[in-house]
């Protein structure tokens, strides 16, 4: 039974206290109308009009029934927006996961593009690496993550656009190296490595290993870093390298972001969700992720764009005044 239908047509009987007038308000012959309220008043248990009369009446169930009947009617069509937004993805909550290195720029972006989109969208996003974010979307724990390639038990995912980043040397500006306008790998040769753990992205960190020997760079050794902070406070403190985009050097006054003559190695980033009933926003996020991906980063505009590619940075270190 269709409640609130019969209760869209009592209301007009209740109103016109007359089956044929609300049979035409209504669009309908009057027996379908007459037949509607008996259906109705059955599943309630209750007659609703006192038809002993030559004029019918409500009775006491008809009028509690008139008085309760809007507001019933009024949450069905509230659910029925609730349903519709929630299918499209603008209610509830979103579960996404993000890599640890991702810099503040981008993760404020990106929660206000989703906001935009979906003011009534609450964006959870989780810092984890690739290889978590693959086991939690497995597990149904996770509804969209950002990963690097390629892609490990990749299996039931659907992949948004990927993003290329490009990558260089980061060092310390007293190296050697930093005089260099550009730096092959072979110049590496007898430098420690800083590379992300292999079990956060093996894939990744596997390409980057075999792409070095290729050219002439057999780290002397591996030391691994989670996060940009720990990467570069190794860079500094034991003199290592390693390949990350301009801007993780931005963070760092005291090291050279240089970029590799060849070959050109490119961080390859997408957003990955269930390819089987998944979140209605996952789509919309990994759009909006790969156009902001895609931009210029908003301190890259800001620090590092003058023309002399040797000098980065366009902040002054002034000692504090006494």
């Amino acid at each position: 039974m269709d409640l609130a239908r019969h209760l869209r047509q009592f209301l007009v009987v209740a109103e016109e206290l007359h089956f044929g007038r609300a049979a035409e308000i209504l669009g309908i012959a009057q027996p379908p109308l007459s037949q509607a309220i008996q259906r109705l008043e059955r599943e309630l248990g209750v007659e609703l009009f006192d038809r002993s009369r030559r004029r019918i009446g409500l009775t006491t169930a008809g009028q509690l029934l008139l008085a309760e009947a809007p507001a019933l009617l009024s949450a069905e069509d509230r659910i029925r927006v609730v349903m519709r937004k929630a299918a499209e993805g603008q209610l509830g909550t979103l579960r996404a996961g993000v890599p640890p290195e991702t810099p503040a720029p981008t993760l404020q972006a990106l929660l206000t593009r989703m906001a935009e989109q979906a003011p009534g969208l609450d964006v959870d996003l989780q810092e984890l690496t690739s290889a978590e974010q693959l086991r939690m979307l497995a597990e149904a724990r996770l509804d969209v993550g950002l990963v690097h390639h390629p892609l490990e038990a990749a299996d039931g995912l659907r992949a948004g656009p990927a993003v290329a980043v490009r990558l260089g040397v980061v060092l310390p500006r007293d190296s050697p190296l930093a005089q260099l306008r550009d730096i092959g790998l072979a110049d590496l040769a007898g430098h420690d490595l800083v590379l992300f753990p292999r079990a956060t992205a093996p894939g990744w960190h596997d390409e980057v290993l075999d792409v070095c020997r290729r050219y002439g760079f057999v780290p002397r050794r591996i030391r691994h870093a989670g996060n940009p902070e720990f990467l570069l406070g190794l860079v500094l403190g034991r003199h290592c390298v390693a390949f990350e985009p301009e801007s993780t050097a931005r963070r760092e006054p005291r090291v050279a972001w240089r970029p590799l003559a060849e070959p050109v190695l490119s961080r390859r980033t997408s957003a990955v969700w269930p390819d089987r009933s998944p979140h209605p926003a996952a789509s919309a996020f990994a759009r909006v992720a790969a156009d902001i991906l895609t931009g210029p980063a908003p301190a890259a505009r800001v620090l590092g764009t003058g023309p002399d590619p040797l000098r980065p940075w366009s902040i002054v270190y002034a000692p504090p005044e006494v």
